[in-house]
């Protein structure tokens, strides 16, 4: 199948690949590009029901079923390890997807090996200049080209994003966090998750013996991810300070967690997708759900009949409920940080199935 569209990607990171495959396979010219020369080395993921539909419905099926951990429970314990409740992950996503967990090395391999194409590395956007026949782009290199449709997946600090509406930027969430891969040394079987003040320690199996740490701190002071991260979780159960006692600790990749909420998304023909367009706390795990997800709904959208611009506009308004559910889920959830601990151990005790059932209801539906 071929289509005269010409698109250029901006950014070569999950969104990117995605939406460059995406493009491809409906026939639509593409060139994608990526200032970094070398993708950062990323620890791991956990891929609901929902991001692994996405992903196979993008061709990735095999990769996951050789190389992810197939998460069948989400267990949550208080800080001390104590159970407060499990949630099936086979009746949350059922006819939907197998939840799993796998390296981000791994999955952006396999995005890459599925990709049929060139990515330019060490090159972005210098300029853009829109007319009626579509967008000439200055690159940073001395080149330039035309395209029809250019696409931001440029990340949290998206530069196309400045284009698109200058006034849009992050907003610091209120928490810092620290990401790392170790041995799977305690046998940890399940997505488990200790649950402090304030303080969440989460593991989860990627592969054969490989085990993804992640660890967040509440804190109106980002720069509190400069303290020693086993300070912070020192009274917490001892399979979480064994954990923070592996080596890869001094080498966990540590962030500010911040949000993208402006729902501009769009300026004439250049278009925003993934973390340019809504990065969102991580605690709902849908950044690789929505960015796939968003690639996918938007090759179809280009791909369809009306004008360009109308396109791109039916692609941002379907998109845009979906994606506002994310991030106002994950605002709830993260509310929850300061409650007192003994009122959110009984509450999810009692509901937590339910809970999980109601933030991520609309998920289960296609995009």
């Amino acid at each position: 199948m071929s289509n005269s569209l010409s698109v250029l990607v901006v950014g070569a990171g999950v969104a990117g690949i995605a939406a460059a495959t995406a493009l491809d396979r409906r026939g639509v010219s593409v060139d994608i590009v990526e200032r970094r020369a070398q993708s950062p080395a990323g620890a791991g993921l956990f891929l609901p029901g929902n991001a692994v539909q996405a992903l196979t419905e993008l061709g990735l099926g095999a990769v996951l079923d050789a190389d992810a951990a197939p998460i069948r429970t989400q267990r949550l314990l208080d800080h001390r390890g104590r159970k407060l409740a499990d949630i099936d992950m086979a009746d949350l996503w059922q006819g939907v997807g197998q939840p799993v967990g796998m390296t981000h090395d791994r999955l952006r391999s396999g995005l890459l090996d599925n990709l049929g194409l060139t990515i330019q590395t060490g090159v972005t956007v210098r300029a853009l200049t829109e007319s009626e026949s579509g967008v000439e782009v200055s690159f940073s290199d001395g080149s330039s080209g035309h395209y029809d449709v250019v696409v931001g997946a440029d990340g949290v600090h998206s530069e196309l994003r400045r284009i698109v509406n200058p006034d849009a930027g992050v907003r610091y969430a209120g928490q810092v966090c620290w990401r790392f891969v170790t041995a799977n040394t305690a046998g940890i079987d399940s997505w488990t998750v200790w649950l402090g003040r304030g303080t969440t320690f989460l593991a989860v199996p990627v592969g054969k013996d490989r085990l993804y740490c992640y660890a967040d701190l509440s804190t109106p002071n980002p720069a509190a991810a400069k303290a020693h991260l086993a300070q912070h979780f020192s009274h917490f159960d001892h399979q979480v300070r064994d954990l923070l006692a592996a080596p890869e600790v001094t080498e966990a990749y540590t962030s500010a967690i911040e949000e993208v909420t402006d729902p501009t998304w769009r300026a004439g023909r250049v278009i925003l997708i993934g973390d340019a367009a809504h990065a969102s706390s991580p605690n709902m795990a849908q950044g690789v759900a929505m960015s796939v997800e968003d690639a996918l709904v938007l090759a179809e959208s280009l791909c369809g009949s009306g004008e360009i611009e109308q396109r791109l506009e039916q692609y941002r308004q379907r998109r845009l409920p979906r994606t506002r559910w994310v991030q106002a889920r994950a605002r709830r959830r993260d509310s929850t940080r300061g409650m007192a601990p003994a009122i959110r151990n009984t509450v999810l005790r009692v509901a937590a199935s339910r809970i999980y059932a109601r933030d991520y209801g609309l998920l289960r539906d296609r995009p």
